[in-house]
Parts: structure tokens; C-alpha cells; sequence
């Protein structure tokens, strides 16, 4: 069961999300983990979690300890079970260090597979200048006993969504047409974000965040799995603690791929992450 049944809060480092994205180091560059089948849907392993597992690998390999931009391409779904993850460190400076890292799995014939390989600078947030000029302004949502989850909706198939136990989602009712038979065709998906058993956002899990959403090609019209290709995200200052909340929004959809472009608010209405995806969609 996840730990959203306890009443407990829980602290980062001290969470389901914590110890499943931990990654054991076997050797200088390689790490070992056991993928989580309770970050699925359906079988696929979430992006946004195996996102968080290379970025946490990555923080051990390098001399710094925050995510500040990553990009990752999706090569291969992965899967729930063993998994191994080569890291390199690319470039060091005295503000950014620069690494790859790959994960790997074994297919039925037991031949290694790449699942995903990631591009990443790391930085100090905590070392940041506190001076920010922008025009970006926090998404207008309504409270969040205004909102629903999945809770409030039909039960799904048993074993199709794992991931949502372990989230606390509340989507905005403007963006949720698409579960009511009546997609609003305008690309947008915005909801109240947190993990289920309390625990404060991080950098890592920004990671996941951007990523754990319903897709906005549910309110475009369209059904059904949609994988990403590539989704980069740049973690913009360590988030307060509280909900965060989460706006996609999609503009184009051609030739079978979207993109969905994120923004992540917290508590103290600041822009803490923002993201881009590039995902396949199936028409017809």
C-alpha cells in the first residue's frame, strides 16, 4: 500500500518517492536500482520518475548537488524491476558540472537495452542571486476544494494507473472536459500538485512533477497512450514547501507529435521549473 494511507507526513529523504528513486553506486559511474511498478501506467514506467532516478544519480556523480537544466530522450519503454545505470561526468566548473547518464535493462533474450539517456547541468541552487525580472505570472486556479482528483472519479482498471495512489492531484475543472466525454480542444491540463504521503517538493522531484499529469491531448480530443520522445526540464530555484501547481499547455499537434510546455508554481508564487516535451500521439 502506498503511504498516503498513513497519517504521517513525510520528509524528503524519508518518503516512498526518496527511496524508491535511490540508486545503490556498484562502481565509480554505475549504479544499480530496482524500477517501482508503483510509478506506472498501465506497464510503462512514468517518464517523470525515471527522470528523477537518473537525476539522482547524476547528483552523486557530480560535484554539485542540483538538477539546474536535463534533457532526456525516451529510447525504449521501461520496465518495472532490475535496472543499471551508467553515469560520466562530462565537464566540471566552479558554478555548473556537466554529465550523461544512460539506464539500461535486459530484454527476454537477455540483451541490454538502453531505456533512456540524459544530458544534464548541475549547479547550487542555494547559491543563486535572489534579483528575478519577469513577466511569467502564476496560472489562475481555483481552490483546491474546488478542484477534483482521480478520486472523484469512476474506479479505474485495477493495475492502470499505480502512479496516482502515490500523488495528490486536483485538476482544474476547466481542463477536465475530456473525462466528461466533452474535450474543450484547447490543449491545456492544469492541476494542484504534491506526492500523496506529504512530503515536500525538491529539485528531484520537480523532476517528476512536470510529468505526472494527465496529457493535454485528452482535451484536444484524442485518446489513449502518449508516449514522449524527449522532454527537458530547467529547475529555475528550490521550491517552498507546499502544493505546487502545474500548468501544461500544447499549441501544435502535426504529423503525429505535441508539444507540451510546463510550468511549475509554488507556494510563494514563484516559478520553480519549467519544462518541454515533444510526445507521439496516435490518430484515427
Amino acid at each position: 500500500m502506498p503511504e498516503a494511507a498513513s497519517d504521517t507526513r513525510a520528509t524528503i529523504g524519508d518518503s516512498e518517492f526518496d527511496r524508491d528513486t535511490a540508486v545503490t553506486r556498484r562502481a565509480p559511474g554505475v549504479y544499480d536500482i530496482d524500477l517501482s511498478a508503483g510509478w506506472t501506467i498501465i506497464s510503462a514506467v512514468n517518464g517523470g520518475y525515471l527522470l528523477a532516478v537518473l537525476g539522482r544519480a547524476l547528483a552523486d556523480t557530480l560535484p554539485h548537488p542540483d538538477p539546474f537544466t536535463i534533457s532526456a530522450h525516451y529510447l525504449t519503454a521501461s520496465q518495472p524491476g532490475p535496472a543499471v545505470i551508467r553515469t560520466e561526468a562530462v565537464r566540471t566548473g566552479r558554478t555548473l558540472s556537466t554529465g550523461q547518464a544512460s539506464l539500461f535493462q535486459y530484454d527476454e533474450q537477455g540483451t541490454e537495452v538502453e531505456r533512456i539517456r540524459v544530458l544534464a547541468s548541475y549547479g547550487d541552487l542555494d547559491a543563486l542571486p535572489e534579483d528575478v525580472r519577469t513577466t511569467a505570472k502564476p496560472p489562475a486556479f481555483p481552490p483546491m476544494d474546488q478542484c477534483f482528483g482521480p478520486e472523484d472519479g469512476p474506479a479505474p482498471v485495477e493495475g492502470s494507473s499505480a502512479i496516482t495512489d502515490r500523488l495528490m492531484l486536483k485538476l482544474d475543472p476547466s481542463t477536465l472536459g475530456w473525462a466528461l466525454g466533452a474535450p474543450s480542444g484547447k490543449g491545456e491540463m492544469r492541476s494542484w500538485f504534491g506526492l500523496a504521503d506529504g512530503r515536500d517538493a525538491d529539485p528531484l522531484s520537480l523532476l517528476l512533477a512536470v510529468d505526472a499529469l494527465p496529457p493535454t491531448a485528452f482535451e484536444i480530443g484524442l485518446s489513449g497512450w502518449v508516449p514522449t520522445v524527449e522532454l527537458t526540464v530547467h529547475v529555475r530555484c528550490r521550491p517552498a514547501p507546499g502544493p505546487l501547481r502545474v500548468s501544461l499547455t500544447t499549441r501544435n499537434l502535426a504529423g503525429g507529435f505535441l508539444e507540451e510546455d510546463g510550468e511549475v508554481w509554488d507556494s510563494a508564487d514563484r516559478l520553480v521549473a519549467q519544462s518541454r516535451q515533444l510526445a507521439r500521439v496516435r490518430l484515427g
